[in-house]
């Protein structure tokens, strides 16, 4: 069962990696609610792990999730709907991203390069979704039973521990992109830092009950949007010891749903 209403819990946390090398979280996330030409609510969840050997990779992140979240709305306000959503707006948003980073480099007299960053961005309609991935990091769903599965694997570059970069000139070659048409109810975003946790890498799986316990708090949120005090609650478990001896890298995740807990549990 649907509800009108999506309810999201989002945190970026700093790695113990990064704590000790002195440096900054580099990981950003950006969660808005818009509305398609029907009225009808649309879900924008962006999440960008900054490179580590970026020396400004931090506002990389940043402003490649504000800069996409804009993207898409000015799509919307142009009468788009989800379902009608191509590989080529998915490349004029990056194009859209790469521009701003540009701008920005320019400025700081800086190469884009000192900004590079991953991308991962879901985009739920009513009665479709789109997904659009440039590098690792993941995005999960649950499908019609309610299992979970991943959109698109994450992206692995030629090599060890490497990854691609939207601020690459060939990004778009290298980007996933794709529109499922039908209802998604439940969606998580993270970026690599969280994948030693959810993600099974021998059978290519997820690990289920991990986002089970995880979307607990969102379905029995009463606050529409993002709920600031579980976002909180959110980055404190992210930064314990008990997700830090499991990763050192930085982690942003983001979970967000528009079913209801009676529904859940009516249903199960």
């Amino acid at each position: 069962m649907t509800s009108a209403t999506w309810r999201i819990a989002a945190a970026s946390s700093i790695g113990t990696s990064h704590v000790k090398q002195g440096s900054v979280c580099q990981d950003s996330h950006a969660c808005r609610i818009m509305q398609d030409a029907d009225g009808s609510d649309v879900v924008v969840l962006v999440a960008s792990d900054g490179a580590g050997s970026a020396t400004r990779a931090d506002a990389g992140s940043d402003c490649a999730c504000s800069t996409i979240v804009e993207a898409v709305e000015v799509c919307l306000a142009k009468g788009r709907r989800v379902a009608s959503f191509t590989f080529d707006d998915a490349r004029d948003w990056v194009d859209h991203v790469q521009r701003a980073i540009a701008y920005r480099a320019e400025q700081d007299g800086a190469t884009e390069r000192d900004y590079a960053c991953t991308l991962l961005v879901a985009i739920i309609g009513t009665d479709a979704a789109a997904f659009l991935q440039i590098g690792d990091g993941a995005m999960v769903a649950t499908d019609e039973i309610g299992e979970w599965s991943w959109i698109h694997w994450p992206q692995r570059g030629d090599y060890a521990n490497s990854t691609y970069f939207v601020t690459e000139k060939n990004a778009c070659n290298q980007m996933a992109f794709d529109v499922i048409a039908r209802p998604i109810d439940d969606v998580a975003v993270f970026t690599d830092g969280i994948e030693p946790l959810v993600l099974h890498y021998a059978t290519k799986t997820v690990h289920s009950p991990f986002f089970n316990a995880m979307l607990g708090p969102v379905l029995a949120s009463t606050r529409s949007g993002l709920d600031r005090n579980l976002s909180t609650s959110l980055e404190k478990y992210l930064a314990s010891p008990k997700v830090c001896e499991r990763t050192d890298d930085d982690k942003t995740l983001i979970l967000a749903t528009r079913r209801n807990a009676a529904a859940t549990t009516e249903s199960a």
